[in-house]
């Protein structure tokens, strides 16, 4: 697992790339999404959906950062950190007791008021490659020619 110091690099996007690269945040806001490979190095590709209840994008006009911290608890290597102006910072190893609570916490968080149950995030997120698809654009139009 890596633990060095790490500088990300973001992009913009509509599609998800086919590959994605290491250190790299790729970012679609028509999809509200964010995804990159693990910070540690294991491969494992980590999606974040940006809502009020999710996940939240500041973009500075230089450096990204995501809020709240990434906890791949669901993952073999139990990554934790935080992406802050375009850097990693590492969290220290949760216990399996505190990140239950934590996500506990958080589930209770993203509840919606009067509309039943919340879905627990699994770390899991097939349905994202086929929202960010090429033939999107195609079948609706470019979003970002409308007015021209």
């Amino acid at each position: 697992m890596r633990r060095r110091s790490q500088t990300m690099l973001f992009a913009f996007l509509r599609t998800a790339p086919d590959e994605l690269r290491a250190n790299t945040i790729y970012i679609s806001t028509d999809h509200a999404v964010a995804m990159h490979l693990c910070c540690c190095g294991c491969g494992t590709e980590v999606v974040t959906p940006l809502s009020p209840s999710d996940w939240k994008l500041i973009f500075d006009g230089e450096s990204v950062s995501l809020y709240p911290s990434i906890g791949n608890f669901n993952f073999k290597c139990q990554s934790h950190y935080w992406i802050r102006n375009n850097r990693v910072l590492w969290v220290g190893r949760w216990s399996a007791t505190k990140s239950v609570k934590e996500r506990a916490g958080e589930f209770n968080e993203r509840a919606p008021v009067g509309k039943g149950e919340a879905t627990v995030p699994t770390g899991r997120a097939p349905w994202w490659r086929r929202l960010l698809q090429p033939r999107d654009v195609q079948r609706f139009g470019d979003p970002m020619a409308c007015g021209r």
